[in-house]
């Protein structure tokens, strides 16, 4: 669309993270069954954000496009994942002896947070001989569990660490 007539005819304009974007695609995905391409679901992703703002009469979003990469899609659905806080990721030391992963997953279990995948490292420089990161990705049922989960994982004496591109 020209901007001269974006510029005549529109109230205003509003712009939207990438997270917004991720969630607006994960939602129409989940919701309406429909693949749209970010551009083209940028204004539900800021109806979606600002929940909050009053509109008058009836609002339309035009949605457009589904020409999206799948290995795009598949990080953008990942990233409205753990937005939406149903996609945890994290890290954890424990004893490095038989039994401390098996431990941590069956109260993983018991919490109802799937595990998606675990990684086991020993090689951190931070970590002592006797201990190993585990890091785990797992699904959740929202914010809510998210935070229950971590909570519960914390007061069972986890630390967790942080680690780039962790949630």
């Amino acid at each position: 669309m020209p901007f001269s007539l974006v510029q005549e005819y529109a109230d205003g304009i509003r712009t939207v993270g990438e997270e917004d974007l991720a969630r607006a695609m994960l939602f129409m995905l989940e919701r309406a069954r429909m693949v749209v391409e970010p551009a083209g679901a940028a204004a539900v992703a800021h109806l979606l954000a600002h929940t909050d703002e009053e509109v008058e009469g009836p609002v339309v979003a035009v949605l457009s496009g589904g020409n999206i990469d799948p290995i795009l899609l598949l990080r953008i659905i990942r990233t409205g994942l753990r937005v939406a806080g149903r996609y945890l990721q994290f890290s954890v030391r424990v004893p490095d002896s038989p039994g401390s992963l098996a431990t941590l997953i069956s109260q993983l279990a018991e919490l109802r947070a799937n595990v998606l995948e675990v990684q086991h490292g020993r090689t951190t420089t931070s970590l002592r001989v006797s201990e190993v990161l585990i890091a785990l990705t797992v699904e959740t049922e929202g914010q809510e569990h998210s935070a229950r989960v971590q909570q519960s994982l914390i007061n069972r004496g986890y630390h967790r660490e942080r680690k780039p591109g962790a949630s």
